[in-house]
């Protein structure tokens, strides 16, 4: 038979003969032109076999994914629907290595056509040859399909069997010179070696790759279902994420969950190593390669995502970068992922790690320090970490951190969660001085001040003298912050002022650029530093140190001790009686971290208490305790002298305007641990108790209280001369006041109640004149502010001095005043206790969204209730709701 030539294609009894059989006379494997059959748990996909129609528009198609994506089944789905009376012949050839001889090749392929009904005719000739094609005969079938009225589909399955340059080249000609008479269709794990960027470039191509072919979570769901499966949406996305929607990774997972007596755990937490899938991959991925490239994905298997420099690295190799590239285009599940980096699939990963520790037992930590050395080595530290820990190799993963100054990831936000994490396995491994820094680090992250000091301590020691080194200054930089921080943390102001000395000794000796890389270092030991200033009551210090803070440039690293740094200069301006200042800047503190996106709660919280005190001086009490609320559960084990204070006080400032007075001495009396007491701290507290003993009749105790407030802290003076005068020394209070001059030095929350002492007293000495001139005054002031409180602390003589309304707005006991022309009316249906809920959140600013998951419902609750909070106060928008609610004192 393959004696027989071209020329003798015309011969009828040689014609029939060769219909039946290939060059090498052996009949054609009839399973070669068989449509690949649908299996019952088939999922027919709309949106892939809509893409394929524009097949029927473009001379070529490549399906082109990895083994087991389903590229032969869409395909073959796709065609039925061709493959119909009145539809297109269809002529399909499933090709094999021996395809590798063109002869043979092109025998097959006209037997495919002879298959599909659309015979070449006897003038064609026949491949009388198994390793040659003769160029008449690809001219003569060009011309003869380039003469069909319809064009016929060939599609060529498991293309990527086809290796040689010369079938590619006959392919493409007759392809090129068929015109409009065929449809090509490549199903191919790899990049045919057609001129493919020629049609591309001519829009003459269809292309479906990999990451169409995969399965969407929706399409998951109904494969899953087909199997006898239903599963939660939470479960399909989890199996689909690491599957990454390959085909057969989802068909072979259900068939094994479907055995399970629980399919929904068995899928969560399957060994990808011990299943069917390992067995599919490895015989048809690993298997494949040589030895070389095996031993490659075995060692790159330890890394996530990877350049091929850092393979070099791992494999110890200098050719990953075409081994790679090779990999990634025979959709070897190995994926390119732009800017020169490489993954592999998930579960090939997973399964290829199960193998090294088989294969190579012990190797798998020592490609992970490799890793590490190497990614520290080009600046990726986190990385570096991830690959450390890995390796169990501490001292060098702590060292990492610590030299990079990179400590304070532990307390600003986006990594601290990360790294807190990565080293909670450290445990006792690891000895010197950066792996106790890193327990320290820890420990103070988590509040848990002596046990970081024991750390912190034997970090010390271990150092000893300072040698000079670059390196040793990160260390000792490093111990610096860690010094501050617990300094802060203690209520000590010397040992953080002594902390920022050594710092700044050390500032010029670190190696260049490290700090430039981590602000969030010099910003924490300001923020520290600050902090530990206001605790002691030097207020101007503390401002500028956390003012460099809050002036130093965005960003997400900074944020958490920008926050911080504008909440307690919020605190400054409110205890120096600056209201509105202090609520602008603690609105700007929460601002900070919602701008990079930073969990919720975060920071100390103590933004939130500014804005609650300012609510309880302005008489707003609802939304004081709704404030309270929000800062006493952001961290409520923090430990933090200033913020305990500020809580302490603002809580019982609060239940001594709700009449509460037992209830605000214990809130005052309650310890606050620190090592050096905090002079405004004091006077708040003891000014506060004296309130409270007044209150109760108890004269005595309140002058007692008198020698704990002291003068120097101007908003404590003044509250001083307020007890002075309650205790019927009117004089003594006055001269105070002319003593510290509070008009020259705070703001109108302390020179407004400076103002009433000195009415109270003029009133009392019977010059009423004086008295309406200084009361008018207080009120010129508070009315910027939105102050209530001073005068409703006051007491009955203040009433002849105020008119109707402003004494029904300022005072208790009164009338209502008379409504204004075109104000609202007033609310006649009263607001639900949730829909108060939702209206004093609303007045904090926050987001629908928020106010849902601080209530626990959901977001369409709240639009409810906010819909009905508008109708009620006659109001269309937030703003418009919060300052109606404030007029009606309903917040």
């Amino acid at each position: 038979m393959g004696a027989v030539t071209e020329a003798d294609g015309r011969d009828t009894e040689a014609a029939s003969r060769r219909r039946f059989a290939d060059p090498h006379g052996d009949p054609f494997l009839r399973t070669r032109f068989a449509v690949p059959a649908r299996p019952v748990t088939f999922l027919p996909r709309p949106r892939l076999t809509r893409h394929l129609d524009d097949a029927l528009c473009t001379p070529l198609t490549m399906v082109n994914g990895a083994a087991g994506a389903g590229k032969s089944l869409l395909v073959a789905d796709w065609v039925r629907g061709l493959d119909r009376p009145g539809g297109l012949p269809v002529a399909w050839l499933t090709t094999d290595a021996a395809g590798d001889a063109p002869g043979m090749f092109w025998a097959y392929l006209m037997q495919a056509l002879r298959v599909a009904g659309v015979p070449p005719s006897a003038d064609i000739g026949f491949p009388a040859d198994a390793g040659r094609l003769s160029p008449t005969l690809r001219a003569r079938l060009a011309a003869e399909l380039n003469a069909r009225e319809r064009p016929v589909v060939v599609v060529l399955d498991e293309f990527d069997r086809v290796t040689s340059p010369e079938i590619a080249e006959q392919l493409e000609f007759v392809l090129r010179h068929a015109g409009p008479g065929l449809r090509l269709v490549l199903v191919t794990r790899t990049e045919p070696l057609l001129p493919l960027h020629r049609y591309r470039a001519a829009g003459e191509l269809t292309e479906i790759r990999d990451a169409e072919l995969a399965f969407t979570p929706q399409e998951a769901a109904r494969l899953m279902e087909l199997h006898g499966l239903r599963l939660p949406p939470a479960a399909v996305r989890g199996l689909v994420e690491r599957t990454r929607g390959w085909a057969a990774g989802l068909r072979l997972s259900a068939l094994a969950a479907g055995q399970s007596t629980d399919p929904e755990a068995y899928l969560a937490e399957f060994e990808a190593d011990r299943s069917a899938i390992a067995d599919f991959l490895l015989a048809e991925v690993l298997k494949r390669q040589d030895a070389g490239t095996q031993e490659l994905l075995l060692r790159v298997s330890v890394l996530d995502r990877f350049s091929p420099a850092l393979a070099d690295a791992v494999t110890g190799r200098d050719d990953a970068e075409g081994v790679l590239a090779r990999l990634s285009r025979d959709n070897a599940f190995v994926e390119h992922v732009g800017h020169g980096l490489y993954r592999l699939h998930p579960l090939f990963a997973e399964i290829l790690r199960a193998h090294l520790r088989m294969r190579r037992p012990g190797r798998e930590a020592e490609l992970h320090l490799r890793a590490a050395a190497w990614l520290r080595r080009s600046g990726a530290l986190a990385e570096a970490l991830g690959h450390g820990a890995a390796a169990d190799d501490w001292e060098f993963t702590a060292g990492a951190l610590v030299d990079d100054l990179a400590i304070g990831q532990f307390f600003t936000g986006l990594r601290a969660d990360a790294v807190t994490g990565l080293f909670a396995r450290m445990g006792r491994e690891g000895a010197g001085p950066a792996p106790e820094l890193v327990r320290a680090a820890g420990r103070l992250a988590r509040c848990e001040l002596d046990a970081g000091l024991t750390h912190l301590r034997r970090a010390q020691r271990e150092l000893g003298e300072y040698d000079g080194t670059p390196d040793e200054a990160a260390v000792r930089l490093t111990c610096a912050l860690l010094e501050a921080l617990a300094a802060r943390m203690a209520g000590a102001p010397d040992r953080a002022e002594e902390a920022a000395r050594a710092a700044g000794e050390l500032w010029g000796a670190v190696p260049e650029g490290l700090l430039d890389r981590h602000p969030e270092l010099t910003a924490l030991l300001l923020d520290h530093l600050g902090s530990a200033r206001l605790w002691a009551g030097h207020f101007e210090e503390a401002r500028a140190a956390l003012t460099a803070v809050a002036d130093t440039a965005p960003g997400a690293a900074t944020a958490l001790p920008r926050e911080d740094s504008l909440g307690r200069l919020a605190l400054i301006d409110y205890l120096d009686g600056w209201l509105a200042g202090a609520e602008h800047r603690a609105r700007e503190a929460l601002a900070e971290t919602e701008r990079f996106g930073l969990p919720r709660p975060s920071g100390s919280g103590v933004e939130r208490l500014v804005l609650a005190a300012v609510a309880v001086d302005r008489d707003e009490l609802g939304q004081a305790q709704a404030l309270l609320d929000t800062s006493a559960g952001a961290h409520p084990a923090m430990r933090d002298p200033v913020l305990q204070a500020g809580r302490a006080l603002t809580s019982a400032r609060l239940l001594l305007a709700r009449g509460e007075t037992q209830a605000a001495l214990k809130a005052v009396e309650a310890e606050v641990p620190a090592e050096a007491a905090s002079p405004w701290a004091r006077g708040e507290a003891a000014l506060v108790a004296a309130a409270a003993h007044l209150a109760e009749g108890r004269t005595r105790t309140a002058e007692g209280l008198l020698a704990e407030v002291p003068d120097e802290q101007v908003a404590c003076a003044v509250g001083a001369a307020r007890l002075h005068l309650a205790t019927g020394r009117a004089a003594e209070a006055v001269r105070l006041l002319d003593r510290v001059r509070p008009e020259e030095r705070a703001g109108p929350a302390v020179t407004v109640r400076a103002a009433l002492v000195r009415a109270q007293a003029a009133h009392e000495a019977g010059d009423g004149a004086t008295a309406r001139r200084l009361v008018a005054r207080a009120l010129a002031q508070a009315r910027g502010e939105r102050l209530r409180r001073p005068f409703r602390e006051a007491g009955p003589w203040i009433r002849p001095y105020l008119d109707g309304t402003t004494r029904h707005r300022l005072t208790p006991g009164t009338g209502p005043a008379p409504r204004r022309p075109g104000t609202p009316p007033p609310v006649v249906e009263e607001l639900s206790g949730r829909e108060h809920d939702v209206l004093r959140r609303l007045a904090m600013t926050m987001s629908t969204e928020e106010i849902a998951a601080d209530l626990y419902v959901s977001v369409n609750t709240v639009k409810t209730h906010l819909k009905s909070v508008y109708r009620k106060l006659s109001v269309n928008r937030r703003n418009e709701a919060v300052r109606r609610a404030r007029d009606l004192d309903l917040l």
